[in-house]
């Protein structure tokens, strides 16, 4: 879980999306942005809140709101998840877990009474002068959308 707290400033990021564009926090100011970490491309979990977030896209950019995914696949399996299911927000590469680690979102998970080290699903809400208004550790994969609408007090 993540040490980060809501009223802190977000920590700067770039990196390379699924286009071989290059995407930056700053790249946004005046914006909020929605960074959302995911463990891995084209998995059950993972696809829903994605599609969940595609289907919700426009409505977001005309609230002001970005989407950004990120998670330590290439840019080459995000291109490939993109494609699949036509997302439509740009899908960070961090495969040295730069981004990740700098918002503490890897650590030890369990699945399956297995232990291992990989990738929290948490989503962070970053304000237009680049400070954290949501840090969200429990995220509904197939409602994420609505949990953003809900901490923001937006209507849907």
């Amino acid at each position: 879980m993540t040490p980060l707290q809501v009223g802190q400033p977000a920590p700067s990021f770039q990196g390379v999306d699924q286009n071989g564009n290059f995407v930056q926090l700053s790249d946004f100011q005046g914006k909020k942005v929605v960074l959302y970490f995911y463990p891995k491309d084209d998995t059950p979990g993972c696809t829903a809140e994605a599609c969940d977030f595609r289907d919700h896209h426009d409505a977001l950019l005309a609230q002001g709101i970005q989407v950004i995914g990120v998670s330590a696949d290439s840019v080459k399996s995000h291109l490939k998840f993109a494609d699949k299911y036509r997302l439509n927000f740009p899908l960070i590469a961090d495969e040295d877990r730069r981004i990740i680690e700098a918002y503490g979102v890897w650590g030890k998970k369990k699945f399956m009474g297995r232990e291992y080290d990989g990738i929290h699903r948490e989503t962070f809400v970053i304000d237009e002068n680049g400070t954290l208004a949501a840090v969200l550790t429990k995220v509904e994969t197939k409602a994420s959308t609505a949990q953003i609408r809900s901490v923001l007090g937006l209507k849907a």
